[in-house]
C-alpha cells in the first residue's frame, strides 16, 4: 500500500522556470519572510503557494499561509470545464472555481451514462491530478469514477490535508477487480501497513462504481456502491509509545489522479505494487494517446462544524506541530489571495484540454 502524499518534485521544475533558487522547507528550517509559504511540495514561495496545500508548521508562520476553504456540502458534475482553474491561476475564490488542475490534462465527454471528467496520463504530461478548492473538516465524499486498467498505471481518489493527514482509495495498475484503502496520520509512514484489499468489484475500467471515504471525529470508513466495507475506529489508532492516536483530524481537499508508477525512476516495490512497468506500445496508448480514467461525480456531505459562529468561511491552524492533534479554528478569514483578514471566531466545452502543466508523482513505499 502506498502514501501519495509526495506528489511532483519534478512539477517544480515549470513551477521556479526563470527563478535562480527556490528555499527548501520543513518543521525545522521554516521559510523566509521574503517568501513565507511552504508549498506541498516543501519550498517556499508567494501567491498560489499560500493557497491549498500550504503547510503552516513549516512556513513562516502559522498565518502565512491563507486560510482553507471551508466545507460545503455539494455534488459536483463535470458537464464542462467551466469550474477547474489552473493551480498558478488560481486566487482562492471558491464562488468561481470548485477545483484546481495542479498537473496534467483533463477533457469532457459525453459517455453513455452522461457527462464524464477524463483524468489523462501520457508521457509528455506524466499524470494528472485535480484538487477540490473547498477543504473538508470531516464528512462523507463519495466519487464515482471509472479507473484505468493497465500495468503500471495507478487511480486514486484521496483527502489530503496540509499537514498530511491522509485518507487512501487507490487502483493500482491492471487490477480491475480490486480497490485498495488505506489511511497516514501527518505523512508518518508506519512499520506495519494499513492498507485494506477489497475484491470483488465488477471491471473497474468499464463500470462506473461509487467509492467512500466516510470521515468522522470518531471511526474511518470506506464503502463501495453504498455498503460500507471497512471501518477504523479512532480509538483504535492510539500509539502506546507516544499516547498519540495516529488519525487523521486536520482539513483535507479532495484529490483525483491518474499517475505512472511502473517507471524506471519508482521505486521496485512500488513497481511491483502497480503490476509492472507501463508499456507505452500498448494499443490501447497507441490508439487513444493516452491512459485515462473517468469520473462522473464527486458528492461531498460535510459533517456538523466542530465548532459554532456567524458566517464562517475557513478553517485555520491554532497550534504549532509540537501538539500530537493540532487545534483548528473556524474562522471568518478571507481565503483571497487578496483579501482582507478579519477576526477569528472559535467557537467549459465537450472535449477541451485544461492545462498543460508537468506532473511527476513520487510515490513512497509502504511495507
Amino acid at each position: 500500500m502506498h502514501s501519495v502524499f509526495a506528489i511532483g518534485l519534478p512539477l517544480l521544475v515549470s513551477f521556479f522556470a526563470g527563478q535562480a533558487e527556490a528555499a527548501t522547507c520543513n518543521e525545522t528550517s521554516p521559510c523566509p519572510l521574503s517568501s513565507p509559504c511552504c508549498s506541498e511540495y516543501g519550498f517556499c514561495g508567494t501567491g498560489h503557494f499560500c493557497l491549498g496545500g500550504c503547510n503552516p508548521f513549516s512556513s513562516r508562520a502559522l498565518d502565512s499561509c491563507k486560510p482553507n476553504p471551508i466545507c460545503q456540502s455539494n455534488t459536483y458534475t463535470f458537464g464542462d470545464t467551466s469550474r477547474i482553474v489552473d493551480v498558478k491561476q488560481y486566487q482562492g475564490d471558491t464562488l468561481l472555481h470548485d477545483w484546481v488542475l495542479e498537473g496534467g490534462d483533463v477533457l469532457v465527454t459525453n459517455g453513455t451514462d452522461g457527462p464524464e471528467l477524463a483524468l489523462t496520463l501520457t508521457k509528455e504530461n506524466e499524470g494528472t491530478k485535480l484538487s477540490s478548492t473547498r477543504y473538508v473538516h470531516y464528512g462523507t465524499i463519495t466519487a464515482r469514477m471509472k479507473t484505468g486498467k493497465w500495468g503500471g498505471v495507478v487511480t486514486a481518489f484521496i483527502t489530503m490535508s496540509d499537514i498530511k493527514d491522509e485518507i487512501d482509495w487507490e487502483f493500482p495498475g491492471a487490477k480491475t477487480d480490486e480497490g485498495q484503502s488505506n489511511f497516514f496520520w501527518q505523512g508518518v509512514i508506519p512499520e506495519t501497513s494499513a492498507g485494506g484489499y477489497h475484491d470483488g468489484l465488477t471491471d473497474t475500467f468499464s463500470n462506473y462504481h461509487d467509492y467512500t471515504i466516510d470521515w468522522q471525529p470518531d471511526a474511518l470508513s470506506w464503502g463501495i456502491d453504498g455498503e460500507i466495507i471497512r471501518t477504523i475506529r479512532k480509538e483504535d489508532t492510539l500509539d502506546p509509545a507516544t499516547g498519540v492516536h495516529r488519525y487523521p483530524t486536520t482539513p483535507s481537499r479532495i484529490q483525483l489522479s491518474i499517475w505512472p508508477a511502473g517507471i524506471e525512476s519508482s521505486a521496485p516495490g512500488t513497481v511491483e505494487w502497480a503490476g509492472g512497468m507501463i508499456d507505452w506500445d500498448d494499443p490501447d496508448y497507441v490508439a487513444a494517446g493516452q491512459f485515462y480514467a473517468m469520473v462522473q461525480s464527486v458528492t461531498v456531505l460535510c459533517a456538523p462544524p466542530q465548532q459554532q459562529g456567524v458566517n464562517l468561511t475557513s478553517y485555520v491552524y491554532s497550534s504549532n506541530q509540537t501538539v500530537a492533534e493540532p487545534l483548528i479554528s473556524y474562522t471568518n478569514r478571507s481565503t483571497h489571495l487578496k483579501g482582507s483578514a478579519v477576526s477569528v471566531g472559535h467557537g467549459g466545452m465537450h472535449g477541451v484540454i485544461v492545462g498543460a502543466v508537468t506532473l511527476f508523482l513520487l510515490v513512497v513505499h509502504a511495507f
